[in-house]
Protein backbone atom coordinates (compact mmCIF):
# COMPACT_ATOMS: atom_id res chain seq x y z
CA UNK A 1 0.00 0.00 0.00
CA UNK A 2 2.82 2.08 0.89
CA UNK A 3 4.61 1.84 -2.48
CA UNK A 4 1.36 2.37 -4.33
CA UNK A 5 1.08 5.64 -2.41
CA UNK A 6 4.62 6.97 -2.86
CA UNK A 7 4.27 6.33 -6.88
CA UNK A 8 1.35 8.01 -6.96
CA UNK A 9 2.53 10.94 -4.69
CA UNK A 10 5.46 10.61 -6.72
CA UNK A 11 3.79 11.36 -10.20
CA UNK A 12 1.35 14.40 -8.63
CA UNK A 13 4.36 16.17 -7.41
CA UNK A 14 5.56 15.30 -11.11
CA UNK A 15 2.75 16.74 -12.64
CA UNK A 16 2.79 19.87 -10.62
CA UNK A 17 5.94 20.60 -10.98
CA UNK A 18 5.55 20.56 -15.14
CA UNK A 19 2.50 22.51 -14.17
CA UNK A 20 4.95 25.44 -12.63
CA UNK A 21 7.39 25.17 -15.13
CA UNK A 22 5.27 24.88 -18.06
CA UNK A 23 1.41 26.15 -16.85
CA UNK A 24 -1.12 24.54 -18.98
CA UNK A 25 -2.86 26.41 -21.51
CA UNK A 26 -6.37 26.66 -22.69
CA UNK A 27 -6.63 24.19 -26.41
CA UNK A 28 -8.55 27.11 -28.13
CA UNK A 29 -6.55 29.96 -27.60
CA UNK A 30 -3.27 28.98 -25.44
CA UNK A 31 -4.50 31.05 -22.32
CA UNK A 32 -2.93 29.85 -19.13
CA UNK A 33 -5.77 27.54 -17.24
CA UNK A 34 -5.38 25.76 -13.72
CA UNK A 35 -5.39 22.49 -15.75
CA UNK A 36 -4.73 20.36 -18.62
CA UNK A 37 -7.45 20.28 -21.20
CA UNK A 38 -9.48 22.96 -19.79
CA UNK A 39 -10.93 25.87 -21.59
CA UNK A 40 -10.69 29.19 -20.43
CA UNK A 41 -13.54 31.39 -19.29
CA UNK A 42 -13.62 33.21 -22.95
CA UNK A 43 -13.69 30.20 -24.84
CA UNK A 44 -16.14 28.08 -23.18
CA UNK A 45 -19.03 29.69 -23.79
CA UNK A 46 -17.89 29.72 -27.69
CA UNK A 47 -17.59 26.13 -28.55
CA UNK A 48 -20.44 24.50 -29.02
CA UNK A 49 -20.83 21.33 -28.05
CA UNK A 50 -23.30 18.41 -29.04
CA UNK A 51 -25.48 16.43 -27.12
CA UNK A 52 -28.98 14.52 -26.62
CA UNK A 53 -31.12 14.22 -28.20
CA UNK A 54 -29.54 13.31 -31.61
CA UNK A 55 -30.43 10.72 -34.20
CA UNK A 56 -29.10 7.67 -33.36
CA UNK A 57 -27.26 6.62 -36.62
CA UNK A 58 -25.93 9.94 -37.88
CA UNK A 59 -25.63 11.81 -34.70
CA UNK A 60 -27.02 15.10 -35.96
CA UNK A 61 -28.51 16.78 -33.34
CA UNK A 62 -32.18 17.50 -32.76
CA UNK A 63 -33.48 20.67 -31.58
CA UNK A 64 -36.22 18.68 -29.25
CA UNK A 65 -36.21 14.96 -28.19
CA UNK A 66 -37.74 12.55 -30.71
CA UNK A 67 -37.82 9.94 -28.66
CA UNK A 68 -35.36 6.37 -28.03
CA UNK A 69 -33.00 5.73 -31.34
CA UNK A 70 -35.38 8.04 -33.37
CA UNK A 71 -33.77 8.67 -36.66
CA UNK A 72 -33.64 12.22 -38.38
CA UNK A 73 -35.24 12.20 -41.98
CA UNK A 74 -32.03 11.46 -44.21
CA UNK A 75 -30.99 8.39 -42.19
CA UNK A 76 -34.29 7.46 -42.93
CA UNK A 77 -34.53 8.16 -46.59
CA UNK A 78 -31.03 6.61 -47.33
CA UNK A 79 -29.19 5.17 -44.58
CA UNK A 80 -25.40 5.86 -44.57
CA UNK A 81 -23.21 2.74 -44.55
CA UNK A 82 -21.79 3.04 -41.15
CA UNK A 83 -24.07 2.18 -38.05
CA UNK A 84 -23.55 5.13 -35.85
CA UNK A 85 -21.74 8.47 -36.48
CA UNK A 86 -20.99 10.65 -33.35
CA UNK A 87 -19.06 13.85 -33.05
CA UNK A 88 -17.97 16.31 -30.25
CA UNK A 89 -18.44 19.74 -31.33
CA UNK A 90 -20.35 22.13 -33.81
CA UNK A 91 -17.79 23.54 -36.41
CA UNK A 92 -18.37 26.82 -36.24
CA UNK A 93 -15.70 30.38 -36.04
CA UNK A 94 -14.59 29.05 -32.87
CA UNK A 95 -13.94 25.66 -33.27
CA UNK A 96 -12.78 26.26 -36.74
CA UNK A 97 -9.28 27.99 -35.57
CA UNK A 98 -8.82 25.25 -32.89
CA UNK A 99 -8.91 22.86 -35.40
CA UNK A 100 -6.66 24.63 -38.01
CA UNK A 101 -3.50 25.09 -35.41
CA UNK A 102 -3.95 21.24 -34.94
CA UNK A 103 -4.04 20.33 -38.14
CA UNK A 104 -1.74 22.47 -39.82
CA UNK A 105 -0.37 24.78 -36.99
CA UNK A 106 1.92 21.78 -35.51
CA UNK A 107 -0.25 21.98 -32.47
CA UNK A 108 -0.13 18.48 -31.89
CA UNK A 109 -0.24 18.63 -27.93
CA UNK A 110 -3.79 19.01 -28.28
CA UNK A 111 -4.53 15.78 -29.36
CA UNK A 112 -4.96 14.01 -25.81
CA UNK A 113 -7.67 16.85 -24.89
CA UNK A 114 -9.99 16.26 -28.08
CA UNK A 115 -9.70 12.69 -27.94
CA UNK A 116 -11.34 13.14 -24.16
CA UNK A 117 -13.82 15.34 -25.48
CA UNK A 118 -14.33 12.68 -28.54
CA UNK A 119 -14.43 9.66 -25.69
CA UNK A 120 -16.96 11.43 -24.28
CA UNK A 121 -19.10 12.18 -27.14
CA UNK A 122 -18.93 8.80 -28.44
CA UNK A 123 -18.79 6.66 -25.36
CA UNK A 124 -21.57 4.18 -27.06
CA UNK A 125 -19.44 3.77 -30.06
CA UNK A 126 -17.08 2.85 -27.66
CA UNK A 127 -18.87 -0.11 -26.21
CA UNK A 128 -19.72 -1.33 -29.45
CA UNK A 129 -16.71 -1.30 -30.89
CA UNK A 130 -13.14 -3.35 -31.16
CA UNK A 131 -11.09 -1.71 -33.42
CA UNK A 132 -9.69 1.95 -33.72
CA UNK A 133 -8.53 3.51 -36.83
CA UNK A 134 -7.57 6.58 -38.32
CA UNK A 135 -9.07 8.27 -42.15
CA UNK A 136 -5.67 8.23 -43.78
CA UNK A 137 -3.29 10.63 -45.10
CA UNK A 138 -1.82 9.85 -48.81
CA UNK A 139 1.83 9.34 -48.08
CA UNK A 140 2.76 13.59 -49.62
CA UNK A 141 0.35 14.61 -47.57
CA UNK A 142 2.07 13.22 -44.43
CA UNK A 143 5.18 14.41 -45.56
CA UNK A 144 4.56 17.79 -46.35
CA UNK A 145 2.53 17.90 -42.83
CA UNK A 146 4.30 15.46 -40.59
CA UNK A 147 1.91 13.97 -38.80
CA UNK A 148 -1.86 12.90 -39.39
CA UNK A 149 -4.44 14.55 -37.23
CA UNK A 150 -6.74 11.85 -37.28
CA UNK A 151 -3.95 8.92 -36.21
CA UNK A 152 -3.00 11.22 -33.10
CA UNK A 153 -7.14 11.28 -31.96
CA UNK A 154 -7.23 7.75 -33.02
CA UNK A 155 -4.27 6.96 -30.57
CA UNK A 156 -6.00 9.08 -27.52
CA UNK A 157 -8.61 7.23 -28.11
CA UNK A 158 -7.67 3.78 -28.15
CA UNK A 159 -5.46 4.57 -24.96
CA UNK A 160 -7.35 3.12 -21.56
CA UNK A 161 -9.83 1.50 -23.65
CA UNK A 162 -8.53 -2.02 -24.11
CA UNK A 163 -9.88 -1.40 -27.80
CA UNK A 164 -7.17 -2.34 -30.74
CA UNK A 165 -5.47 0.59 -32.59
CA UNK A 166 -5.01 -0.04 -36.36
CA UNK A 167 -2.90 3.14 -37.14
CA UNK A 168 -2.40 1.83 -41.03
CA UNK A 169 -5.97 -0.60 -41.25
CA UNK A 170 -6.93 1.70 -43.83
CA UNK A 171 -4.19 3.31 -47.00
CA UNK A 172 -5.03 6.28 -49.34
CA UNK A 173 -4.61 4.48 -52.66
CA UNK A 174 -4.05 7.53 -54.47
CA UNK A 175 -3.51 11.15 -53.87
CA UNK A 176 -7.04 13.64 -53.74
CA UNK A 177 -7.12 16.96 -53.68
CA UNK A 178 -8.95 19.00 -50.44
CA UNK A 179 -12.15 18.45 -50.03
CA UNK A 180 -13.13 22.14 -49.22
CA UNK A 181 -12.41 22.38 -53.04
CA UNK A 182 -15.77 20.54 -53.91
CA UNK A 183 -19.71 20.51 -53.83
CA UNK A 184 -21.01 17.70 -51.97
CA UNK A 185 -21.20 15.66 -54.86
CA UNK A 186 -18.08 16.25 -55.99
CA UNK A 187 -16.84 15.01 -52.89
CA UNK A 188 -18.06 12.03 -53.19
CA UNK A 189 -16.49 11.96 -57.11
CA UNK A 190 -12.94 13.39 -55.13
CA UNK A 191 -12.74 10.25 -52.50
CA UNK A 192 -14.38 7.48 -54.94
CA UNK A 193 -12.11 4.77 -54.85
CA UNK A 194 -9.41 6.53 -52.79
CA UNK A 195 -9.00 4.24 -49.87
CA UNK A 196 -8.19 0.23 -49.00
CA UNK A 197 -8.00 -1.52 -46.14
CA UNK A 198 -3.94 -2.97 -45.60
CA UNK A 199 -3.23 -6.31 -46.89
CA UNK A 200 -1.41 -7.02 -43.54
CA UNK A 201 -4.71 -6.65 -41.77
CA UNK A 202 -7.13 -7.96 -43.61
CA UNK A 203 -6.54 -11.53 -41.74
CA UNK A 204 -7.60 -9.65 -38.94
CA UNK A 205 -10.33 -8.09 -39.32
CA UNK A 206 -12.86 -10.48 -40.16
CA UNK A 207 -15.97 -9.83 -38.48
CA UNK A 208 -14.52 -6.95 -36.15
CA UNK A 209 -16.94 -4.11 -35.39
CA UNK A 210 -14.19 -0.49 -36.52
CA UNK A 211 -14.01 2.60 -34.73
CA UNK A 212 -13.27 5.09 -37.52
CA UNK A 213 -11.62 8.44 -36.48
CA UNK A 214 -11.62 11.70 -38.42
CA UNK A 215 -11.07 15.23 -37.65
CA UNK A 216 -13.94 16.73 -39.22
CA UNK A 217 -17.56 15.46 -40.67
CA UNK A 218 -18.76 17.78 -43.20
CA UNK A 219 -20.67 15.89 -46.05
CA UNK A 220 -19.55 12.87 -45.05
CA UNK A 221 -18.11 11.42 -48.26
CA UNK A 222 -14.81 10.59 -46.45
CA UNK A 223 -15.91 8.58 -44.05
CA UNK A 224 -18.80 6.80 -46.36
CA UNK A 225 -15.58 5.79 -48.24
CA UNK A 226 -13.64 4.32 -46.04
CA UNK A 227 -16.65 2.47 -44.44
CA UNK A 228 -17.41 0.57 -47.29
CA UNK A 229 -13.35 -0.47 -48.07
CA UNK A 230 -13.51 -1.90 -44.54
CA UNK A 231 -16.61 -3.47 -45.15
CA UNK A 232 -16.13 -5.35 -48.16
CA UNK A 233 -13.00 -6.74 -46.83
CA UNK A 234 -15.46 -8.35 -43.95
CA UNK A 235 -15.61 -5.83 -41.37
CA UNK A 236 -19.08 -6.31 -39.78
CA UNK A 237 -19.66 -2.90 -38.58
CA UNK A 238 -18.51 0.66 -38.71
CA UNK A 239 -18.86 3.33 -36.27
CA UNK A 240 -17.30 7.08 -37.08
CA UNK A 241 -16.12 9.30 -34.49
CA UNK A 242 -14.82 13.20 -35.25
CA UNK A 243 -13.78 16.24 -33.46
CA UNK A 244 -16.06 18.10 -35.13
CA UNK A 245 -18.77 18.29 -37.39
CA UNK A 246 -20.93 20.71 -40.08
CA UNK A 247 -24.70 20.78 -38.61
CA UNK A 248 -25.83 23.67 -40.84
CA UNK A 249 -24.40 24.40 -44.57
CA UNK A 250 -21.44 26.89 -44.15
CA UNK A 251 -19.01 28.80 -46.27
CA UNK A 252 -15.97 27.13 -44.29
CA UNK A 253 -12.49 26.21 -45.77
CA UNK A 254 -11.26 23.38 -43.65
Amino acid sequence: MGNIFSKTALLAMGRSCLDALFPPGCPRCGEEVDRVGALCPDCWPSLDFISDPLCHICGIPFEYSQGEAALCGACIAAPPPYAGLRSALHYNEASRAMVLSFKHGDRSDRAPTFAAWMKRAGRDLLEQSEMVAPVPLHPSRLIKRRYNQSALLASGIAKGTGLDLAQDLLVRTRATASQGNYSAKGRVRNVRGAFAVNTRWQPHIEGKTVLLVDDVLTTGATVEACTRSLLSQGVTAVNVLTLCRVVQPASLNI
